[in-house]
């Protein structure tokens, strides 16, 4: 009678590996690698069980490495030498993955991520009750899991904010709903321009009140460099030379606010 091996040796599959290598997709194929997945399921679990501390139910964590020992067993080629060196980091990568996709997003306290894991297992074994049809209450949550409304309610909070959503989730259910993003505010160009007259009030300030009359009635009274020469009693050319070097002036001092407040 063939001896059963502890958990800790590696089950003697490489028979089994080379036959696997040698079928052809079908009945024969399914038979083998399902042979191989039992035959290593143990280790899985020790993997999984590596996790443990991580805010995951442990049977879910097992379910996820059986899944990267299944990807192992289709993707082994028994030339690349022992199965095990191979299937561990493939094992352990689905795990990191699962974690990397339904972590936290943000930092819960211990206590809340107990009380979810309850809230879970125990609302999942009260659905998978024969002939039960209906989402169980808060009470059938509290009584089963052995926790007080208030626990029930945090535990139910956390399951729905387990995860951030993506600015591209969908709102809405119909056809045509839109996206988080839809919901945030846009740009608005109005805020630039009223940022930007304000950046100029201050440097016209410090403008001569003849550099700030021009400027007013070329750009506020849309008057010609012509007229303002008139008005003014001085050169259209002096009047354009004003009007580089105030604007000059003007920006150089929006800048430098602009700066001081990045600074600050």
């Amino acid at each position: 009678m063939a001896t059963r091996r502890t958990h800790d040796e590696a089950p003697d599959t490489q028979q089994t590996f080379a036959r696997l290598a040698r079928t052809s997709p079908g009945p024969e194929h399914d038979l083998l690698s399902t042979e191989l997945v039992e035959a290593w399921l143990p280790m899985a679990h020790r993997i999984a069980g590596r996790f443990r501390n991580k805010g995951e139910n442990q049977e879910d964590l097992r379910q996820v490495a059986a899944v990267g020992l299944v990807k192992a067993v289709d993707r082994y080629e028994p030339v690349r030498g022992p199965f095990e060196p191979y299937a561990v980091p493939t094992i352990t990568g689905e795990l990191r993955r699962h974690f990397r996709d339904h972590s936290w997003d943000l930092h819960v306290p211990r206590r809340v991520q107990d009380l979810r894991n309850k809230v879970r297992s125990t609302r999942r074994e009260l659905m998978d009750r024969p002939g039960r049809t209906t989402e169980p209450s808060i009470e059938e949550i509290a009584a089963g899991a052995g926790l007080t409304l208030a626990d029930v309610r945090t535990g139910l909070e956390a399951l729905e904010s387990y995860s951030a959503l993506s600015l591209d989730a969908e709102v809405g259910a119909s056809d045509d709903g839109f996206s988080l993003s839809d919901t945030l505010g846009s740009h608005e160009p109005g805020y630039d321009l009223a940022l930007d007259r304000e950046a100029a009030k201050d440097g016209l300030r410090h403008l001569p009140e003849r550099e700030r009359t021009i400027l007013y009635l070329r750009f506020f009274e849309d008057m010609t460099q012509s007229r303002i020469a008139e008005r003014m009693g001085i050169s259209q050319m002096h009047v354009s030379r004003l009007i580089t070097r105030s604007c000059a002036q003007v920006r150089h001092h929006a800048d430098g606010a602009s700066a001081n407040r990045r600074a600050a």
